[in-house]
């Protein structure tokens, strides 16, 4: 019998949740709307604020992030293509 890994993928829905939850949400912005591209910092988080996002994806999803991941993904588009590219590679 062989062993299957099943891996779930990160959404922008699952991000948005947890920058609510890690850090709140900044008045005037709406997180539901478009902001794939919107560079965090816009957003109202900062790298701190993106390293508690961090360790909870890593906490929920079982996948290894390195913390200086935060410095190149500037935007929830780059940082879900780092998060779910690491879930492949650890799968």
């Amino acid at each position: 019998m062989t062993a299957t890994t099943t891996t779930t993928t990160v959404t922008l829905a699952d991000l948005t949740r947890m920058l609510r939850e890690s850090a709140g949400e900044e008045e005037g912005v709406d997180l539901d709307g478009d902001v794939i591209d919107t560079p965090f910092m816009e957003l109202g988080y900062d790298s701190l604020a993106l390293l508690q996002v961090i360790g909870q994806i890593q906490r929920e999803y079982g996948i290894e992030i390195p913390d200086d991941a935060v410095v190149d993904a500037e935007t929830p588009r780059a940082l879900l293509a780092l998060v779910n590219a690491g879930q492949t590679a650890t799968a």
